[in-house]
């Protein structure tokens, strides 16, 4: 399974690429809000900085309107990806966009339903909100495996972008089931990578080590 970093922090994109684990980036209004400088700007250097997909959100709502955008967008980079709202005009404009070669996210996925379609539309990826879906008393993982399940059924070959992801947990439920894609916020990742049983394994090594090194000061590698 692929992962996305969720954010549109510069700093936090270069610190968890150089471990080699991001595969792509996603952003959206609200991420970029919370940056300073100009939004153009930072999207056009993440899209710079990553090789691997960066999707940029279309923030009109008209199908011209977002055409526009769209093609503009696409426009900063190879590995753009065009994000596109679950909408009826959104669903013209993944059509158009994909029989011109530009990738597409379609993202405010709450169905099923509007999954088939986005991918029946030409969409490269869905975007099921899963934690918005938890937010409202629904069972968000029970969405990733049912169009897991339809997409594998008919060989469609749109993938699965979990997103609205809370915790690690949505990460490795995710995996199980077979979703193409995970993007989540650096602070999730984060809680990846560190367990507590690690922290103390560690401290105990190196603790150890110490003990060798002043009844061998000579120890050297």
């Amino acid at each position: 399974m692929k992962i996305f970093l969720d954010t549109a922090n510069l700093d936090s994109i270069k610190k968890y690429s150089e471990m080699g684990i991001v595969d792509g980036i996603t952003t959206n209004p609200t991420l970029l809000s919370k940056e300073k400088g100009n939004p153009i700007q930072t999207m056009k250097e993440i899209v710079q900085y990553i090789n691997g997909p960066v999707s940029l959100e279309i923030v009109a709502s008209t199908f011209d309107e977002m055409m526009d955008e769209g093609l503009k967008l696409a426009k900063y980079g190879k590995n753009v990806v065009v994000k596109v709202p679950m909408t009826m005009d959104g669903l013209k404009v993944v059509k158009a966009l994909s029989s011109n070669d530009i990738k597409t996210n379609v993202t405010l996925i709450f169905s099923a339903n509007q999954a088939l379609l986005a991918a029946k539309a030409g969409a490269t990826y869905v975007s099921p909100f899963i934690g918005r879906l938890d937010d409202i008393g629904s069972e968000g993982l029970n969405l990733v495996s049912e169009i897991v399940q339809i997409f594998a059924s008919y060989d469609i070959s749109t993938q699965v972008l979990v997103a609205s992801v809370r915790h690690p947990l949505h990460v490795i439920e995710s995996a199980k089931m077979g979703a193409d894609v995970v993007t989540l916020p650096p602070d999730i990742l984060d809680k990846m990578i560190r367990h507590p049983l690690t922290d103390k394994g560690l401290d105990l090594f190196l603790n150890d080590w110490k003990k060798l090194e002043k009844e061998h000061p000579d120890l050297k590698f």
